[in-house]
């Protein structure tokens, strides 16, 4: 297990990168605590698997340094760094049986027999192919190798870290629950350094005890689910994070007031914020209702998910959602919406802004 320290790291596929623009992978500055399983969230094309490879030595980084504990390993080859990592598509050995094929890295290190036995039917109970040991790889579906993959990073407990590359893109959404909780209990029993890297946000809200989300090259926020959830750092984060995702307002904000149209809302918190502001909200601490106070609103559709209701509004042109419990009746002639204020976050130029106070003792 490892400490992993990213000093001034960024990267850039072009030959010749002359401004912030041409970087896949824009400058960025953390330490990932030892032990801890960590998410890598964003969309496609984000930079994930870029940052991933360069931790992996798949890749050397434009600038900046990777160390583990303290060693800096950026130009050491993958093998040097003491790591395990699992592709989005399976990688095996299709004339090995399962059995050794979980046993390849094992019997490479030079580990007891009696050893290798041991972990190889753990491993093989954890992916649910006990019956499959003496089969041949070949022939086995997309899904069945890759939960070989899977318990071959797995099998080792002696790894600096281990990476998964979006892990479980073909196996079945049965399977993936499943696994999931296996890589959580591996995490849990042997406190590996874990980065896992996914588009799939419940993927990685239930994984990681960390998730770093990352947008346009750029790790906008590391947090908690519940940091993610409640604080969003950046405006894509409240976006991806949440189904649906956080509804956002241009708002002019004056000290403990920001005005949506023509209507003037109290924030309950000071704010000093200038450039592009936005007010934004989840669907969870909006509420409706007919008359009175609140931003004018109409219905266009209410969507029954079991668990709850999604009504979907539109205010001044603009599609919002908000989220009403599963009996709670919609009035008939709603045409207001009104915020919790401790679901209000403030934004400048997509970036949070903090309340006055807000952290102090």
């Amino acid at each position: 297990m490892a400490k992993i320290t990213l000093e001034h790291l960024a990267h850039s596929y072009a030959p010749n990168p002359t401004s912030e623009a041409d970087f896949a992978l824009k400058e960025l500055n953390h330490d990932w605590a030892d032990g801890e399983a960590y998410a890598l969230l964003g969309a496609s094309g984000c930079g994930k698997s870029t940052l991933l490879n360069i931790i992996s030595g798949l890749l050397i980084p434009s600038q900046g340094r990777v160390l583990f504990d303290g060693r800096d390993v950026t130009t050491a080859p993958t093998a040097e760094r003491n790591i395990a990592q699992v592709f989005q598509f399976p990688v095996v050995y299709d004339t090995m049986s399962v059995r050794d094929n979980l046993a390849f890295p094992l019997k490479n290190r030079g580990m007891d027999t009696a050893e290798i036995t041991r972990r190889v039917q753990k491993v093989a109970a954890m992916i649910g192919m006990e019956d499959d040991l003496n089969r041949k790889a070949r022939g086995l579906t997309a899904d069945a190798k890759q939960k070989i993959s899977l318990g071959r990073g797995m099998v080792r407990e002696d790894v600096n870290a281990l990476l998964f590359d979006e892990p479980l893109t073909v196996i079945d959404p049965h399977m993936k629950w499943e696994l999931r909780t296996q890589l959580k209990k591996l995490h849990r029993d042997f406190g590996h350094t874990m980065i896992y890297v996914t588009h799939d946000q419940t993927e990685a809200l239930t994984f990681a005890d960390k998730v770093v989300v990352m947008h346009d090259g750029r790790v906008v926020q590391i947090g908690t689910p519940q940091d993610l959830f409640e604080r969003p750092a950046h405006t894509f984060v409240g976006y991806f994070i949440g189904s649906p995702g956080m509804n956002l307002f241009d708002a002019q904000i004056d000290g403990s007031t920001a005005r949506i149209g023509d209507t003037t809302i109290d924030l309950g918190a000071q704010y000093s914020a200038t450039g592009r502001t936005q007010l934004g909200v989840r669907p969870e601490f909006i509420t409706l209702s007919a008359g009175g106070d609140g931003i004018p609103a109409r219905v266009t559709r209410i969507e029954d998910v079991g668990r709850h209701k999604i009504v979907r509004l539109d205010v001044a042109g603009n599609q919002i959602s908000m989220i009403a419990a599963e009996g709670e009746a919609i009035p008939a002639d709603a045409d207001r919406i009104s915020f919790a204020p401790e679901g209000i976050n403030i934004y400048a130029d997509d970036w949070r802004v903090a309340p006055q106070g807000e952290g102090a003792a």
